[in-house]
């Protein structure tokens, strides 16, 4: 079962998967002498109504297993490929996080590899795919080390953190959630080599490292085709995504530095610097009600570095935010793990379709819309999606403190409160549906720092409780015979599966 929900702001054909058993790696050894898959491939994916320009960069270990990246261009994703092997002239890789896997042949001159995608519960599509145009020749490389870029006077980044990050606790820890915006003032190209993060001064041990493929896949390049997510040319800006997680609490430090290493176009020595000061939000996050009733809800797109509402930076009005940061589309699945049963092209066939959606704290109603008709699940949206009708029919609830709470995809005529009403919590305000941005029926939910869908900054909080009874995209209630785990004060993370109380 394909499992591709749209997020507000985005289309996202790629990285969405159905909940399932990931491909299986099979062993083997690189390809025949002269074969060798290692560089920037790039190519078109025809999923129907959409074509996906598609980077993947591939790196070869000393094992003979590639690794790297995969860019999808138009959707500004980049995810990591692992598990790949060249065995004669047919090439294997992955992107287990969507379940994809690519299996192809590489043409004798090793320029070229035809082959299929195919994601789980997805069928095989065509992808060709062609060595990068800016592909080196192999002649250039074996040019003299002769240095073309003069010893930098110091590193030309200019790095800002947009928000200070909130601490907030899932899975039984505490994480710190932010972004460094980086953009080259120089002259000459910037890649990025490694990112230490360091608790206060530069004499303490780094809390956590980055380096190589694992750093490339925390960097995006917004607006920008690219073959390497951590080369920075003059002039381009780029967006780390940090995700810093602590044992417990007392491990969070007051203020975090960061000390970032980079060669400057080929000069020839590494350049770093210790900056970069970020200073942690360790008050109590806002502590909410469940807006939903039951089990088996999914927390789809859920919390997590590479979730696409982690990275969702959409401009609103001359500006760019990420309103989606700590999002989660709420969906319920069957003890088979689909979301659906029957035909699945009518919403009624969806379990969530028709759910109570609850407030999940007090409040006055600052925004509602209805009226917008559903869309067929799995099909293009039946209005033009825009500013005004990306959340469907929603409400938006002032929590105080600056705090509001979003709830998107609603059934047309079902909201059951108007601006200005005063809500209280567990209070209901409609019915789950399928309307706006959406594929399939659920519940969008976040909280942010302003009344606006989009333009206002994504916020951490707390469910006061829940049972935790999987995760992972594979489980599903059919296979679980252990007792479901009592949560408190934590937010899901992505894809695990909770039960919430009957009663608020």
């Amino acid at each position: 079962m394909k499992r591709a929900f749209w997020m507000l702001g985005v289309l996202v054909l790629l990285a969405l998967p159905a909940r399932g058993d990931a491909g299986k790696n099979p062993s083997g050894q690189s390809g025949a002498a002269g074969q060798d898959a290692e560089g920037t491939w790039e190519g078109t994916l025809d999923a129907g109504a959409v074509k996906l320009r598609l980077i993947v960069t591939l790196t070869k270990s000393s094992g003979g297993i590639y690794s790297g990246q995969m860019n999808s261009v138009d959707q500004g994703a980049t995810l990591v490929v692992e598990n790949g092997t060249l065995k004669g002239d047919a090439i294997r890789f992955e992107v287990a996080r969507i379940g994809g896997v690519y299996e192809g042949t590489l043409n004798k001159d090793g320029m070229e590899m035809s082959g299929t995608w195919t994601q789980r519960g997805g069928p095989l599509l065509p992808l060709t795919l062609k060595r990068g145009a800016k592909e080196a020749a192999p002649e250039a490389a074996a040019k003299g080390s002769e240095i073309h870029t003069p010893k930098p006077i110091a590193a030309p980044l200019d790095v800002l953190t947009p928000i200070e990050p909130w601490a907030f606790q899932a899975d039984g820890k505490w994480h710190l959630v932010y972004e460094l915006h980086v953009t080259n003032l120089g002259k000459s190209d910037c890649l990025l080599t490694r990112l230490d993060v360091l608790p206060g001064g530069s004499d303490a041990k780094a809390i956590a490292s980055y380096s190589g493929a694992e750093l490339a896949g925390m960097i995006a390049r917004p607006g920008q085709t690219v073959t390497e997510n951590a080369k920075i040319g003059p002039g381009a800006f780029a967006i780390v995504y940090m995700w810093v997680t602590f044992d417990k609490f007392e491990d969070v430090p007051a203020r975090l530095m960061h000390r970032m290493a980079m060669k400057i176009g080929d000069y020839p020595e590494a350049i770093s610097f210790e900056a970069v000061p970020v200073s942690p939000n360790r008050s109590p996050v806002v502590v909410i009600g469940s807006p939903l009733r039951g089990e088996n809800w999914v927390a789809a797109n859920g919390p997590s570095n590479t979730s696409q509402h982690r990275r969702a930076f959409i401009p609103v009005n001359g500006r760019a935010y990420i309103s989606q940061r700590f999002a989660i589309d709420w969906v319920e699945e069957n003890a088979d793990g689909k979301t659906y049963q029957g035909d699945s092209t009518d919403n009624k066939n969806y379990r969530a379709y028709g759910a109570e959606i609850h407030a999940v704290a007090d409040g006055v109603v600052t925004q509602t819309k209805d009226g917008i008709p559903q869309n067929v699940p799995n099909e293009k949206p039946v209005v033009p999606i825009t500013l005004e009708t990306v959340g469907g029919n929603h409400v938006i609830v002032d929590i105080g403190n600056g705090l509001y709470a979003f709830y998107a995809h609603m059934q047309p005529g079902s909201v059951r409160v108007k601006v200005g009403e005063r809500v209280k919590r567990g209070q209901v305000l409609g019915l789950l549906g399928n309307s706006g941005n959406s594929s399939e029926p659920h519940l969008h939910f976040h909280i942010c720092s302003a009344n606006s869908e989009l333009a206002c900054e994504g916020l951490p909080y707390a469910f006061a409780e829940y049972e935790l009874q999987g995760k992972g995209e594979s489980w599903k209630p059919s296979d679980s015979h252990s007792v479901p785990v009592k949560q408190e004060m934590e937010i899901p993370l992505e894809d695990e599966v909770v039960r919430f109380a009957a009663q608020p």
